[in-house]
């Protein structure tokens, strides 16, 4: 089994990821690894994707090579665990402010001995195969991406408790809800945003996890934000994307001469 996410991250390069919105088909999967992604952001928060529409996409997506990773309203830990049964390969959860919440993540969604998640058979990770649980559990320990979302001032202050905590992979910065909750709604360059950066990343690396953020999609603070040490990048999602190409083809085509 592979996570191309994962091993993105594991070898110190950028985890490009890319959310679905409007395609609900399980052909996208392939379509987005064609278009150089590691990961598919399948949001279960916000949005009307089923989770049946999301297990589908993942278990396509596992034999396209990305990474099929879901997020869940904060605190459903029985529709990840279903997620994660279903085909995906990491959970997101929303909302983590503490290194309590962090470690409530983990048990749920870990094997023993490191959580409590309990086991299902028929993996789609194994192509449906029998494989035995012991080696079944350990792979998926090993394998399956926690990210947690920091989303608040508290969460930024905390940053450094929770990327201690075993088991989390990821702290991802959800700048749009940061930002709102800074009352400095959109403003992504603003310097309590770069200092929120400069703390996670900072907690990331002296703790071994990889920094991640979202909801920022210019070019230039894309390029800022990943030099600073950014690695789990999410790009935009499905609408963005064909909105923008759209929009631009169409202005290009009005004003041809």
């Amino acid at each position: 089994m592979r996570n191309p996410a994962r091993e993105r991250l594991k070898n110190g390069e950028r985890a490009l990821g890319v959310g679905l919105r409007q395609a609900r088909t399980v052909d996208t999967a392939s379509i987005m690894a064609s278009a150089g992604f590691d990961w598919l952001f399948l949001d279960l928060e916000h949005g009307t994707m089923p989770l049946d529409t999301a297990t589908q996409i993942a278990v396509a997506a596992l034999g396209a090579g990305i990474s099929p990773i879901v997020r869940v309203p904060k605190g459903q830990y029985s529709l990840a665990t279903r997620a994660l049964d279903g085909g995906a390969l990491g959970i997101v959860m929303p909302h983590v402010d503490t290194a309590e919440e962090a470690r409530e993540v983990v048990a749920h969604l870990k094997y023993p001995p490191a959580g409590h998640r309990s086991v299902a058979g028929g993996m789609p990770y194994f192509g449906f195969r029998a494989v035995p649980i012991a080696e079944a559990a350990a792979t998926m320990n090993a394998e399956t991406l926690i990210v947690v979302m920091l989303e608040t001032p508290l969460a930024i202050q905390n940053a450094d408790a929770i990327a201690a905590v075993p088991g989390v992979d990821v702290l991802l910065i959800g700048t749009n809800d940061l930002a709102m909750e800074m009352s400095i709604p959109g403003q992504f360059d603003h310097a309590e945003i770069v200092r929120a950066y400069e703390r996670v990343i900072a907690a990331c690396q002296k703790h071994g996890k990889w920094p991640g953020m979202g909801g920022v999609y210019s070019e230039p603070l894309l390029a800022k934000y990943s030099a600073l040490g950014m690695r789990m990048l999410l790009a935009g999602n499905d609408l963005s994307l064909m909105m923008a190409a759209a929009t631009a083809r169409a202005k290009f085509l009005r004003e041809m001469q």
